[in-house]
């Protein structure tokens, strides 16, 4: 029998055997390999079987084919069938740095944390338009600061596309709620019940994220209204950086009527911000296209995560509509 792994990874994955392929290809290449991995594939009509029987000989696979119940229960049923002392969540379209478990080692043993993540970079393989999301969603500019690596806007929260706890923290609290913002609603769990979390800022992982603007709107718009749910199961959640895209949704609707009824000049106030964050994306990337790009996922992203927010504040404050659901995700999901 093999001794217990370090770390169990636990992916669920949902026909994405392309991802698969890139996600294998990179954990065969780690310097510490002392892990093993937990691949849940989640009612796939493109399973990823022959991606997983092409690494068997170079990595430790257990894969799990189940019919589709979603990220929440499958990353439960990954949970539930590993044996590390340290569990370690990705999301399919990550690609790790070959040095990723050696960081977190390092990091373990000078830093140690009970729960822990990193942020996500951009890979030099990444299409313009992922490039431009990893903009959006890494930026100070945007809403993306805490994501990209920076902790002074809010107490850092792990997300699952790079996240780890020890297993006494999953014995002790359990496992993801199915709701949007699982990831969040874990974190906050798992701080309520007195357990260490830190940002380890050079474990970091590479995020494709969603490769067309319009899966994007629609990813950030879910963020949104995730926004909502969560604070009606936990008050204290909601911080003003968490309004900041419902704020300027509405003050783009005050600006525009103040320019038509008042001056132009209004203008010059969203003007303004749009050069900033091109100046800002084109000093990162050093690209003019993937710049105008990244002026356009930043919109999206804002837009997207602020209507969601809005839409979720009516719909759930104000009508006060599926109040009996969230109800049901106050108990712990084991």
């Amino acid at each position: 029998m093999n001794p217990t792994p370090f770390f169990s990874i636990i992916v669920p994955i949902y026909n994405r055997p392309d991802e698969a392929r890139e996600l294998l290809e990179s954990l065969a290449a780690q310097t510490d390999r002392d892990f093993e991995l937990v691949l849940v594939e989640d009612g796939s009509t493109r399973p990823c079987a022959a991606e997983v029987e092409a690494f068997r000989s170079r990595l430790t696979i257990h894969y799990i084919v189940k019919p589709n119940t979603g990220r929440s229960d499958s990353r439960n049923v990954g949970m539930r069938a590993s044996h590390g002392a340290y569990l370690i969540f990705f999301d399919s379209d990550c690609i790790i740095p070959p040095d990723y478990f050696a960081t977190v080692r390092r990091y373990l043993a000078t830093e140690p944390a009970d729960c822990f993540g990193g942020p996500d970079r951009e890979h030099p393989s990444f299409t313009p338009t992922q490039k431009a999301i990893s903009y959006a969603m890494t930026s100070f500019w945007t809403t993306g600061g805490i994501r990209g690596g920076r902790t002074n806007l809010e107490k850092f929260k792990p997300r699952t596309f790079n996240m780890g706890f020890s297993r006494e923290v999953y014995e002790r609290v359990g496992g993801f709620k199915d709701m949007y913002g699982e990831d969040i609603d874990l974190s906050l769990r798992i701080h309520q019940a007195g357990f260490t979390t830190r940002l380890y800022r050079d474990a970091y992982v590479y995020h494709k994220r969603r490769g067309n603007l319009r899966k994007f709107f629609r990813q950030v718009h879910i963020f949104g209204q995730a926004r909502i749910n969560l604070f009606k199961l936990y008050p204290d959640s909601l911080k003003a950086v968490h309004t900041l895209p419902a704020v300027f949704v509405l003050g783009s609707v005050g600006v525009l009527v103040c320019a038509v009824l008042l001056s132009p000049w209004w203008l010059l106030l969203p003007a303004f911000y749009l050069v900033l964050l091109f100046v800002d994306a084109l000093i990162k990337t050093r690209s003019l296209s993937i710049a105008l790009r990244a002026v356009i996922a930043s919109l999206i992203q804002i837009y997207g995560y602020g209507l969601g927010f809005l839409r979720a504040f009516v719909d759930k404050i104000i009508l006060r509509h599926g109040l009996e659901d969230l109800e049901t995700l106050k108990r712990v999901y084991k």
